[in-house]
């Protein structure tokens, strides 16, 4: 490998020499790949193609002793640093250009405890990885909606799935974690080990170390999972939201639902007629028995006359991945941002509906979560999550192919968030939080009142702010 031009934190160009790069590679378990070499492009890619980053090197992790070399060499040579576990990041934080790419994809091992009822799984698996061990014993950790997000950066920035009104966040059932400090340290983080380390991991993102290892509690679902999906048309939105909204209020913990302003696409699982039509689809899971599951889940299937009715008993895995071929990775751009709801009143739904008629992009998707339940029960200050008294996420989803929609798209996310401001408190959900374009004062109004405490963690554990392609928060004595 020749020498190298690489981006320091700072932003100035740096050397770095084939002396160095041989260094590392010298016991490194993985692969540390440069431009135009092997392993380099799969460790640079990202899921949003929006982002094809470009960085000096890409360490290809095995081991976390890999990690900390790697961080280490980083460390020393003040390189602009990336951590990518599934890539999934929105945002494009997964990757950057000119620094180091410290890639877990590598890194996918699961173990299963049944008896204990507990799973330990690598950082670089993704949740269908970790959902096909799982199920093999009935039973299932608390994920999100798309197979192939990692695991690691759904659970640091907190992780909404079809669990969580039952068993709660994604990081509400991290039970333990393996972390590689910026010093290049290896620790264990729990309620009884680095205590304080493990509270700010838990919906606190990926600022305080690069997590190697994830212990999660496991619970009783599947292999069979009850799964409603139902397309209503959106002339009757304000009706359909409404009344989705009031069953919600007195829905059992079991049921988890969303409702998704879309577009019906060119699917030949789906009926002709109505390709192309503008609707609202209404989701839900039951943590429970599947029948039981069934019965529950009617009034939901009810709440209009749908145009289609795809529900119904499937197994667990199956609905996990059921919306994975919406956001296919690299064939499209994405844009997210969200807001927490104070509340669904009439005229934001009204609003909601009048800003999904706008869309540029029949494609993007504006899913609308009840939240609750567990996700309730754990208290501001338990987690660095913070607030959860909040019943709504509203996410705008805006996705596209044509890269020179790219404006007109992010502006409709853009207006349509001020449109909503009204409606919240200005939190919300960091893992769909644009570009960071919203800078400290919106990673501050989500953290809420736990953001001092994590800013003093992240002094303790990254006082030089080395871990700052995230959401940051940055380092405070």
């Amino acid at each position: 490998m020749a020498d190298l031009t690489a981006i320091t934190r700072s932003g100035d160009r740096t050397a770095l020499s084939n002396t160095a790069v041989r260094e590392l590679v010298r016991g490194f378990q993985g692969q540390i790949a440069g431009p135009g070499e092997d392993g380099y492009d799969e460790g640079r890619r990202l899921w949003n193609g929006m982002f094809d980053r470009r960085p000096s090197l890409v360490a290809r992790c095995a081991s976390a002793d890999d990690v900390a070399r790697a961080i280490t060499f980083a460390r020393e040579h003040e390189l602009l640093v990336a951590v990518r576990g599934g890539g999934h990041s929105v945002a494009g934080y997964s990757a950057c250009d000119g620094g180091i790419v410290i890639d877990l994809s590598l890194m996918q091992a699961v173990q299963i405890d049944a008896d204990t009822r507990l799973a330990r799984v690598q950082a670089g698996a993704t949740w269908a990885v970790l959902d096909r061990a799982t199920q093999q014993y009935g039973l299932a950790a608390p994920g999100g909606v798309v197979s192939t997000t990692g695991v690691a950066g759904l659970t640091l920035g907190g992780g909404y799935g079809w669990l969580r009104r039952k068993y709660g966040l994604s990081c509400d059932n991290m039970r333990s974690a393996e972390v590689v400090t910026v010093d290049g340290k290896q620790l264990t983080a729990s309620a009884t080990e680095n205590p304080d380390l493990f509270w700010g991991l838990r919906g606190g993102g990926g600022n305080f170390g690069i997590v190697t290892s994830f212990e999660f509690e496991l619970h009783p679902i599947g292999p069979q999972f009850m799964y409603a999906a139902v397309l209503y048309p959106l002339e009757q939105g304000v009706e359909v939201i409404s009344a989705w909204r009031d069953f919600m209020a007195h829905a059992p913990d079991e049921i988890t639902s969303d409702v998704t302003p879309w577009t019906v696409p060119q699917d030949p699982e789906l009926p002709e007629e109505i390709h192309g039509r503008d609707i609202v689809m209404l989701e839900a899971g039951y943590a429970g028995p599947a029948e039981e599951g069934e019965r529950a889940l009617q009034p939901l299937r009810e709440l209009a006359e749908p145009l289609f009715d795809m529900s119904g008993i499937m197994p667990y895995v199956e609905a996990q991945s059921s919306v994975d071929e919406l956001v296919p990775a690299r064939e499209k751009l994405y844009y997210w941002k969200s807001l927490n709801l104070n509340e669904l009143s009439d005229p934001a739904i009204e609003t909601i509906i009048a800003q999904c008629r706008k869309r540029p992009s029949k494609v993007t998707r504006v899913p609308i979560r009840y939240l609750g339940g567990a996700i309730s029960r754990v208290g501001t200050e338990e987690t660095a999550f913070g607030d959860r008294s909040k019943p709504i996420l509203l996410s705008i989803d805006a996705s596209w192919s044509d890269p020179e929609a790219t404006d007109e798209n992010i502006t409709w996310v853009r207006e349509f968030w001020k449109q909503m401001l009204p409606y919240s408190d200005g939190s919300a959900y960091l893992n769909f939080g644009g570009f960071g374009e919203d800078g400290d004062s919106f990673v501050q109004a989500s953290f809420g009142k736990n953001y001092q405490r994590l800013a003093e963690l992240k002094h303790k554990y990254d006082p030089q702010n080395i871990l700052r392609l995230n959401h940051n928060i940055r380092p405070e004595t």
